[in-house]
């Protein structure tokens, strides 16, 4: 069902779930021996199990040696049989971020925010989520999503990102974007701030402001009814030189790779990736139907597929789809907390975490 401002949206068929992580990964970090290039006795090398004995010689007590080797087989074995859990049958939330590990921590738990969630970002310690119709956003925990304050912005609020001090929000009916003190929530001196064509604002049936992404110096805006992107500067929110950049049609999205820009076209269907230094377009790559919010955990960027209620996962060095998988009603904005995945589900006025 299509949304204020929002054209319909079309099916399309999953991709496959990611591989698991290799034996040799979990090995070594799981522990380490401590061994010396020289020879070992007979009796020595039973300890090894398996190890070239010939090129070790042990250090220390042999009993701790045996204990860090068991260590490692328990690891091993844990990965092999497919649980996701690491030693002493614990999750392990690092294996999880990078090693693509996500059977581990599909914890299966929602919690309420306010009507129509649509964005979602991560401060380092707690969840803000953009409350569409309510013209507010929501904080929570990240440890456990209890609510701690909820905060009014403009009309719309739809994109929203964290800049190390504030919280950004782009006012999707206002063509503006609020910037709030992450802290306990007031507004910044001069917010909110204008982008977009200004003769929409205010319109109900018309695209506006959408998604906003800060690079380490700027924040990055979707203007969706003018197909392009605007530049800001973070620190007082001018327009930066060359700005805005032409991207796809009806960009919504926006995330920051650490050198590139990514934005959602979500009448296209797909994702472009454009330069932070110049604006320059890089590629543009096939995702899921009618994309809306994205974001990067340090390797990939995820997508939120409104209209397939998935989320797609893209290899950032070149766009290739590792993954897809599914989430509740209607996906639309997702965010990374260095663990787990957050994506919020509009038309279920929730947000799941993988």
């Amino acid at each position: 069902m299509a949304r204020p401002g929002e054209p319909g949206g079309r099916r399309a068929d999953r991709g496959n779930q990611p591989h698991a992580a290799s034996l040799a990964d979990v090995a070594l970090t799981a522990g380490t021996a401590n061994f010396a290039t020289t020879s070992a006795t007979a009796g020595d090398t039973d300890l090894l199990d398996g190890l070239d004995s010939t090129a070790f010689t042990l250090v220390g007590d042999t009993q701790a040696l045996d204990s860090r080797m068991t260590a490692n087989e328990g690891a091993i074995t844990a990965l092999e049989s497919g649980v996701g859990v690491g030693v002493g049958g614990q999750s392990n939330p690092q294996q999880v971020a990078l090693l693509r590990w996500y059977e581990a921590n599909e914890a299966g738990n929602t919690f309420a925010v306010g009507d129509h969630p649509a964005g979602v970002t991560f401060d380092g310690a707690n969840i803000w989520v953009a409350n569409y119709f309510d013209n507010n956003v929501s904080k929570l925990r990240a440890s456990d999503g209890m609510t701690l304050g909820t905060f009014a912005v403009g009309n719309g609020a739809r994109g929203i990102a964290f800049d190390g001090a504030n919280i950004w929000v782009a006012n999707f009916f206002d063509n503006n974007v609020s910037k709030l003190r992450a802290s306990d929530g007031v507004e910044a001196a001069g917010s909110p701030f204008a982008v977009g064509n200004q003769s929409h604002s205010g319109s109900t049936s018309r695209r506006g402001t959408s998604f906003v992404t800060f690079d380490g110096a700027n924040i990055w805006v979707t203007n969706s009814l003018d197909n392009n992107v605007s530049k800001l500067r973070a620190s007082d929110g001018v327009e930066a030189a060359g700005s805005p950049f032409a991207v796809g049609n009806s960009p919504f999205g926006v995330a920051f790779d650490g050198a590139n820009i990514w934005v959602t076209n979500a009448v296209g269907d797909s994702v472009s990736k454009l330069r932070a230094s110049d604006g320059m377009t890089l590629g543009t790559f096939a995702v899921g139907n009618f994309p809306l919010l994205l974001a990067f955990d340090g390797a990939n960027i995820w997508v939120a597929n409104r209209d397939d209620d998935t989320v797609s996962k893209l290899r950032a060095s070149d766009g290739m789809t590792l993954g897809t998988f599914a989430v509740g009603n209607d996906a639309s904005g997702v965010a990374f907390d260095g663990a787990n995945i957050w994506v919020t589900n509009t038309l279920g006025d929730s947000v799941s975490k993988l």
